[in-house]
């Protein structure tokens, strides 16, 4: 889909009159920034606002905190992360163009300034640039049994091992005090060092701080 598409598609649904809380009311408010073929990728792999809500208020340790959502998608997360937690700095990193472009989109729509994306492999980025670290499990999709988003990347076990190997390599090399938030993790990428702090979410989400 072109760009001119894509924000001709967020112009429609964002209705005029509502200010931007209108969106951070429901989950189903805030998928009404996307076009309805995206918004059906909600139930299965975008953070709801309830579970955002306390992954922000754990990882906004100070202002300025810079925070990087691993595999941002749609950038759902590190939009309402953003508006829940307005003095901290949200990074969205994703490898899908076209997934990226609808997360720009919202970001336009919303008139986020504290939120940041970035088209990339995460491998890509230099960990040091960023104090804590959101990851739902952006991983999962290359096991054969998951439901994946799209066939537009390469997606295998192999892949799946290894890229929890350099996050798991990444996070141990942060310093103590470092956290991160968990949600529908299977924690292979949780070095020993990181100890649970906090579950919710029937424990699927979880929180963590390198000792």
């Amino acid at each position: 889909m072109e760009e001119k598409e894509l924000m001709q598609n967020i112009k429609g649904n964002t209705l005029p009159g509502r200010d931007g809380s209108y969106y951070f009311e429901s989950d189903e408010n805030f998928h009404e920034l996307y076009p309805l073929p995206v918004a059906t990728l909600a139930s299965r792999h975008w953070t709801p606002l309830a579970v955002t809500k306390k992954a922000a208020a754990f990882l906004a340790t100070h202002k300025g905190a810079r925070i990087l959502d691993i595999g941002c998608g749609v950038g759902k997360f590190c939009l309402s992360a953003a508006y829940f937690a307005p003095c901290a700095r949200f990074y969205g990193v994703e490898q899908r163009k076209r997934l990226l472009a609808h997360a720009q989109n919202a970001r336009a729509a919303l008139r986020a300034e504290n939120v940041y994306f970035l088209h990339a492999n995460f491998m890509q980025l230099d960990f040091g640039s960023y104090d804590h670290f959101y990851f739902f499990n952006s991983f999962y999709e290359n096991l054969e049994h998951a439901h994946k988003i799209d066939d537009s990347i390469v997606v295998s076990e192999e892949l799946f091992n290894h890229y929890n190997r350099i996050l798991f390599r990444q996070l141990a090399q942060k310093p103590g005090g470092t956290r991160i938030v968990t949600y529908h993790s299977m924690e292979n990428e949780i070095p020993p060092e990181y100890y649970l702090v906090e579950s919710a979410s029937g424990n699927l989400l979880k929180c963590w701080i390198k000792a």
